[in-house]
């Protein structure tokens, strides 16, 4: 068995994206492309998003901290920390509305 913080990854990552051009880090924290199931921990600072995109296959993002604004069409839905979105079958983009940290979940189809 591992053990993993997520609270000390959050504080890491949010210190390597304020001090990036990009405004955002990640780090695949479990599985990866040879798996069904990968979980990867984005943070991103505030103003920064990751441009639209499809989704690959069913997917979650749970807030860890901050806020984000989770974008798909003319839809959106925020979340604070806490909450966890369902991630559309649709297009769709994340932005920060302030300093923020999630944990995205995918399980590839297909």
């Amino acid at each position: 068995m591992q053990k993993l913080s997520l609270d000390a990854q959050v504080r890491d990552h949010l210190k390597r994206a304020a001090a990036a051009s990009t405004g955002r880090s990640a780090d695949t924290v479990y599985g990866g492309h040879e798996r069904v199931l990968r979980q990867t921990l984005v943070a991103l600072t505030a103003g920064t998003s990751l441009s639209e995109h499809e989704n690959p296959g069913e997917a979650t993002i749970h807030v860890l901290h901050g806020r984000v604004r989770l974008l798909a069409g003319e839809h959106h839905w925020d979340g604070m920390a806490g909450d966890l979105l369902i991630i559309p079958e649709a297009r769709h983009s994340l932005e920060a509305l302030e300093d923020a940290a999630v944990l995205l979940t995918v399980a590839k189809t297909g």
